[in-house]
């Protein structure tokens, strides 16, 4: 295969030699920061230094409001809520993330997750009358959605409403639901756009923490899978992203949920894990749940609270990636 290298040149070699002297480092280093954008020792600090504070309002976000407040209502009233998202790892880890939040709070709630091969992609039918004929008044939707537009109206023929969460570009035409959540919607402001399924999703909790004058550590417990969404739905890791999958990676090799600490021991690597690892260690395991089998076991093993049930999803899991990669041996995620 012949390969074509296209060099980046700095255009701005003062800027180079300013930042080298600013921050005291090689001017290779410096050229590298440039490259990356990346020219003021503000701008250095946060490239190297990711931390919360660094996080957007989740408010900034088009719709945010309402999403909370349909929420809120929901739980008020004690409606059935049901979280849906898709079959692959960004999917899985978005809905282990906000159901397992609610659910600390709330009863009412369950999750759902579409079969790859009978119901396909995104929002289905099926989903809805599943809903409707259970009692279900609201389902929020986690990395899919945007363009469910005839779904969306069916939801509202049966009295059910939609929170979509995504971060696919949008169609011509917006879904009829009570609130969308997407930053690549083009009346969007929120100051980052590159935000994986699992993204929206953790801004989602944020927004009703911070509302609810819930802790911050009920939200940030879920970094780990928030990590795993981003490195494997293969996001930039730039701004926002940055921050999270770096504070991600530290609670991954440091007090990881029960199902990740479970699917880290079985993947059998020790406890430091790179971006790399959960790409190509954690990634195909949580996705040959939804490729060989049924994808709510990777819900299950994600939201474990015991570890004896996270080993029994976790072996499961184990076998289903094997028979994968003997189905198909060059597909490493």
């Amino acid at each position: 295969m012949n390969k074509r290298w296209a060099i980046r040149d700095i255009a701005d070699h003062e800027e180079v030699k300013s930042l080298a002297a600013v921050l005291n480092i090689d001017p290779v280093l410096s050229a590298l920061l440039v490259s990356r954008g990346i020219t003021t020792y503000d701008e250095a600090r946060l490239f190297f230094r990711p931390d919360h504070r660094h996080l957007h309002d989740p408010f900034l976000m088009k719709d945010m409001e309402r999403a909370v407040l349909r929420i809120e209502e929901a739980i008020s009233a004690g409606e059935k809520v049901l979280i849906y998202g898709d079959y692959d790892v960004d999917g899985t880890t978005s809905v282990a993330v906000v159901y397992s939040f609610f659910k600390k709070i709330y009863d009412h709630l369950e999750y759902y997750i579409p079969d790859r091969y009978l119901e396909g992609y995104g929002i289905s039918f099926k989903a809805i009358d599943y809903a409707a004929e259970n009692g279900f008044t609201l389902i929020i939707a986690l990395d899919c959605g945007i363009k469910s537009v005839d779904k969306v109206d069916y939801a509202n023929e049966r009295s059910i409403d939609f929170i979509i969460c995504d971060h696919h570009l949008p169609g011509d035409k917006l879904p009829d639901a009570v609130a969308i959540l997407d930053p690549k919607r083009p009346d969007c402001e929120y100051p980052y756009k590159e935000l994986s399924g699992c993204g929206i999703g953790f801004k989602l909790i944020q927004a009703f923490a911070e509302k609810n004058d819930l802790p911050f550590e009920d939200v940030t417990c879920y970094l780990d899978l928030v990590c795993i969404s981003i490195a494997c739905d293969i996001v930039h890791i730039n701004g926002e992203n940055r921050v999270l999958a770096h504070l991600g990676l530290q609670k991954i090799n440091a007090d990881p949920c029960i199902g990740v600490k479970i699917l880290m021991e079985v993947a059998g690597k020790g406890n430091f894990y790179t971006i790399s690892d959960v790409v190509f260690l954690l990634g195909p395991r949580i996705n040959a749940a939804g490729r060989i089998g049924d994808a709510k076991n990777a819900v299950a093993l994600l939201i474990a609270t015991d570890e004896e049930e996270a080993k029994e999803k976790s072996l499961l899991i184990n076998v289903q990636n094997t028979e994968r990669k003997r189905a198909r041996p060059f597909d490493n995620r």
